[in-house]
């Protein structure tokens, strides 16, 4: 018997992972079966053909996610299972590239995301989240913590940092809604991702001579001195977009877990000191995605566990189940703000981490500071069963988080 029939016959079988609405923050529980069937599984998504592997445990994730015999350029050119129906980012963009192209790419806005660049918007940001809660408390309760502050303030950061005006914040914040939802079908988000595209095709253009430090201006010089093409500082710009506005849902389900577990925020207030801490604890136990994002297609054969991946087949790691490893987070149910440190994989590992990351990371702190310091009795308005949280959409929020105090 060869080694490729053996391997063959001992192969998990193909697991159907549906696009379920999760209440809640609750745990997918398909993935939890598949975590506790192996390391290494396989997977068959709503969209999409064939079927995939999925990487679960802490270690293996990380070296999959830092591995070069893993690409992302590949996946462009196969129909891989996946979860949306349309693919995010378009070809030629960061998320689809493999070094030494990705690593020029990310380098032209890398300026921005540097601890300098993320601390030229602090004071900015911490203005704005001001002006919010001003509102919020002129306002009275009850009150919707997301359309008030939880969902402009992001979408305000990140405008900022990419340079995009006040005016046309609305327009990314539409766009951004429907390229992030499978339930208005594929053509519809297509069509919003073409349109924030030549949006930003327009803008990097304008500022091909700028000196600026917002992104745009960065890519824009990038392009005029062409060190990236037009198409890939435009791919670049609609990813790091998208994924600023991911905070929203990272918040509502932030506040949503301070709000309906005893004694989390109120140990927060207590001892303001640990927040930073607590943050990187929440943000390992918040399930910010449903199922798994943009797939890899392994250059080589590798074995991963045991497993042998064959050059060609796709390869998902899975982030939300790396941070429950009870091998790395003992108890790994529990929302422990003891733990330290906490190594969470909330915004990727290897090449492709999220550039955002210490972005995400200070709107996070800016948030909880100001929410819990000045709304002292801030709490939910409803039972937490009628918080609704947002169907078809691939990162996971609530839809509103009714509040009062």
């Amino acid at each position: 018997m060869t080694e490729r029939t053996t391997l063959s016959e001992v192969r998990p079988p193909v697991r159907h992972w549906p696009a379920v609405d999760l209440p809640g923050s609750e745990f997918d529980p398909v993935l939890a079966e598949l975590m506790a069937e192996g390391p290494v599984t396989r997977i068959q998504l709503p969209n999409g053909e064939g079927w995939a592997w999925l990487v679960t445990r802490y270690d293996d994730v990380r070296r999959v996610a830092n591995d070069p015999r893993f690409g992302r350029e590949a996946v462009m050119d196969k129909q891989v299972t996946r979860l949306a129906p349309h693919f995010i980012p378009d070809r030629g963009a960061v998320g689809f590239l493999d070094p030494p192209d990705h690593t020029r790419l990310r380098r032209s806005v890398a300026p921005a995301f540097t601890s300098k660049g993320v601390e030229r918007v602090r004071e900015k940001a911490r203005a704005t989240l001001d002006e919010l809660v001003d509102d919020l408390l002129r306002g009275g309760p009850p009150a919707d913590l997301t359309s008030a502050v939880l969902g402009p303030f992001p979408i305000a950061v990140i405008c900022e940092l990419m340079g995009v005006p006040a005016g046309d914040r609305h327009s990314m914040h539409l766009w951004t809604q429907l390229i992030l939802s499978s339930s208005h079908g594929k053509e519809v988000s297509e069509r919003a991702k073409r349109e924030m595209a030549a949006y930003f095709s327009d803008l990097i253009g304008l500022r091909e001579s700028s000196n600026g430090e917002d992104v745009t201006s960065l890519l824009g010089a990038a392009v005029g001195r062409s060190e990236v093409t037009l198409e890939q500082a435009v791919g670049l710009a609609v990813l790091l977009q998208i994924g600023g506005e991911a905070v929203t849902a990272n918040s509502g389900q932030l506040f949503y877990l301070l709000l309906t577990r005893p004694g989390l925020a109120e140990r927060l207030r207590a001892e303001p000191e640990i927040r930073p801490r607590a943050i990187d604890e929440l943000l390992r136990y918040i399930p910010h995605r449903n199922a798994v994002g943009l797939s890899r297609v392994a250059l080589e054969d590798v074995d991963i566990a045991g497993i042998r991946i064959r050059a060609g087949e796709p390869v998902y790691v899975s982030y939300l189940a790396a941070n429950r490893d009870p091998d790395v987070f003992p108890d790994p149910e529990t929302i422990d703000f003891s733990r330290s440190p906490t190594p969470h994989l909330a915004f990727g590992f290897g090449p492709h981490y999220c550039p955002g990351g210490m972005l995400a990371r200070l709107e996070e702190e800016l948030l909880t500071d100001a929410l819990l310091d000045r709304v002292p009795g801030l709490r939910l308005a409803v039972p937490p069963d009628q918080v609704f949280f947002r169907k078809g959409a691939l990162i996971r929020g609530p839809e509103a988080l009714p509040v009062t105090w």
